[in-house]
């Protein structure tokens, strides 16, 4: 048994394994980090002015798509809330920001193996990808909010909000395919 766990490690077949758990440990473990330290983390001055600036984008470009795009009617209070014809409404809070994702996907990429010259442009990647995905959830939570609210939370809490982590493990996925591949590849020969 343990000469078969040593071939297996010594011959690479392990990797996708190893390459997994490892990235299951950075994005987990970043996760009870920053749920742990949230307070003193979103303490700090600079984190705030980057929550409101993407918590103020995150609402506008929303709005945007849901005014020019879907053709809803929606009117606006402050803080950040749009308000729906059937009474419903999104409030868009620090949580909302993205800025945790965008953390969460720097962290991933800086700690997970791979070629630097690549993370310089993965990571920025990766924000741009979260900043698409939560217009996306806030977009599809408007829709649910008007067409079927008794969806909302579960929506909210159970799909939406686990998406992000899909999206994460798809560029995870294809960093893995890309460029973790072809460095090994290269080691090799």
């Amino acid at each position: 048994m343990l000469s078969t766990l040593r071939e297996l490690i010594r011959t690479g077949k392990l990797r996708p394994v190893t390459d997994a758990l490892l990235a299951a440990v950075i994005t987990y473990g970043f996760h009870l980090l920053y749920r742990h330290f949230a307070a003193e983390i979103n303490a700090v001055p600079l984190i705030r002015t980057l929550t409101d600036i993407l918590s103020q984008a995150v609402f506008d470009q929303s709005l945007w798509i849901n005014r020019h795009v879907s053709g809803l009617q929606i009117t606006t209070s402050d803080p950040l809330t749009m308000h729906f014809t059937n009474g419903g409404m999104i409030w868009i809070n620090s949580g909302c920001s993205g800025l945790k994702l965008f953390m969460q996907v720097t962290v991933l990429f800086l700690l997970f193996p791979g070629p630097w010259k690549h993370k310089l442009w993965i990571i920025p990647l990766g924000w741009l990808l979260m900043h698409l995905s939560n217009l996306f959830r806030i977009v599809s939570l408007s829709v649910i909010v008007l067409w079927k609210p008794q969806y909302w939370d579960f929506s909210h809490d159970w799909i939406l909000r686990p998406f992000f982590y899909l999206v994460i493990f798809a560029m995870w996925v294809w960093w893995v395919e890309r460029f973790r591949k072809v460095r090994l590849k290269s080691k090799k020969g």
